[in-house]
């Protein structure tokens, strides 16, 4: 997957390195090519549980499900599917997701409540249950503590590769875990946190705060990732602690809180570049800096208008300077800035000062362009504030994927 420059010890295992998780992944048949597409996730003891989800007033059958069984802040098990959205499927897809769930909590003894069901794929076609349901008896079958990789593999649609990670931390005297995997590649913008992720951790953290935590880190993240403009109607982000690392309960927003909720947040900064690095088509990570904003407000909204645009993502994918299509993105995304102000860098090659353009070195942008990770840099000069979106080109084969993607 993509690297970054990790702060906490990066280890292996994704979702099964924290203690007392096992996952699977098989080939259950939903999708047309064979691949695995049916994932389990489950903690060997009822975790604290937390999500966010899709502002898309269209929101598919297992999420509905899930936000319902979430409200008692606890689960035990995720199980999801790719392949199929079970999206704008009415009461028949809501029974098909309880079915689900029905199916998993029969196999792995657990309770009804505590099961997470989600799908991801197209929109509009009921689940093939014959092929889910065996899916998951044979998902229980494979459960591992080593199983993380599989069940990352299993949750990706036009993703090419799988994005997983887990890094570890000390909170008091106790070593701490966290794993996570993620799906996106296609459909994604910064509205909530339009892909999948899934979270497990062995702190002992309460349900209300690890709900803060991930919201708060989701913010810096997960919304601030866009490849197409487009909010998903699957799209949620659910983390699991199930304390068994052994760490004095987390119950305050104190010093154990802060180290928790920053670990979080590299894991899911990580995870959210990963997907804008394999927006769908794309050829490069681009990520976007606004600096002195007047607020953080202003600099979120400069951010991500940019890192949206369609001129200026296909200005990077053709490799071409364009510094007015990303002073022109910051004018229209409701920022509050003085565009006579303005400093735009690529890279470290200024391009425009003062809202003017400067005769900067065309070879030297050039060279800038055609690395793999591109760098933007927009300096308002205005304030203290500054936020920081990615996002990815946008390519011919974007088009090819999208115009196929049911066939």
């Amino acid at each position: 997957m993509y690297r970054n420059q990790f702060i906490h010890q990066q280890i292996e295992g994704g979702v099964t390195a924290p203690q007392g998780f096992r996952a699977a992944g098989v080939a259950a048949g939903i999708k047309k090519n064979g691949n695995k597409d049916l994932a389990i996730l489950v903690s060997d003891v009822p975790a604290n549980a937390a999500g966010v989800f899709t502002t898309n007033k269209v929101k598919a059958a297992p999420l509905l499900v899930t936000m319902e069984n979430l409200q008692g802040g606890k689960a035990q098990a995720v199980v999801v599917n790719a392949g199929n959205a079970n999206a704008c499927t009415g009461q028949q897809g809501l029974d098909n997701a309880r079915a689900t769930i029905g199916a998993v909590r029969q196999a792995l003894n657990v309770e009804e409540a505590h099961v997470l069901v989600t799908s991801t794929g197209v929109i509009g076609v009921q689940l093939p249950m014959e092929k889910v349901l065996s899916g998951v008896g044979q998902a229980v079958k494979e459960l591992s503590y080593h199983g993380g990789s599989e069940a990352a593999e299993a949750i990706m649609t036009t993703d090419t590769f799988p994005k997983e990670l887990a890094i570890t931390l000390e909170l008091g005297d106790q070593k701490v875990t966290i794993g996570a995997m993620a799906k996106g590649s296609g459909m994604i913008h910064p509205n909530m946190a339009t892909m999948l992720g899934f979270i497990t951790t062995d702190a002992a953290i309460s349900s209300d705060l690890l709900y803060s935590a991930l919201r708060e880190t989701t913010e810096k993240s997960f919304n601030m990732v866009s490849v197409d403009g487009d909010t998903s109607t699957n799209d949620m982000v659910v983390i699991l602690a199930n304390g068994l690392a052994g760490n004095k309960e987390i119950t305050a927003k104190g010093d154990d809180y802060i180290k928790f909720k920053n670990a979080l947040e590299e894991v899911c900064i990580v995870l959210a570049k990963a997907i804008a690095r394999d927006g769908e088509g794309a050829t490069k990570l681009v990520e976007i800096r606004v600096l002195n904003a007047p607020s953080d407000s202003d600099a979120i909204k400069a951010a991500k208008a940019i890192a949206t645009s369609s001129l200026v993502k296909t200005a990077i994918f053709g490799s071409d300077a364009n510094w007015g299509r990303i002073i022109c993105a910051a004018g229209y995304s409701g920022a509050d800035f003085d565009p006579n102000r303005v400093d735009i860098f690529l890279g470290d090659e200024k391009m425009a000062q003062d809202g003017c353009g400067l005769d900067f070195s065309e070879e030297r942008a050039r060279e800038i362009l055609e690395q793999e990770v591109v760098v933007i840099t927009v300096d308002l000069k205005i304030g203290e504030h500054k936020a920081t979106a990615w996002g990815c080109d946008l390519t011919y084969d974007y088009v090819k994927i999208n115009g196929a993607y049911r066939t």
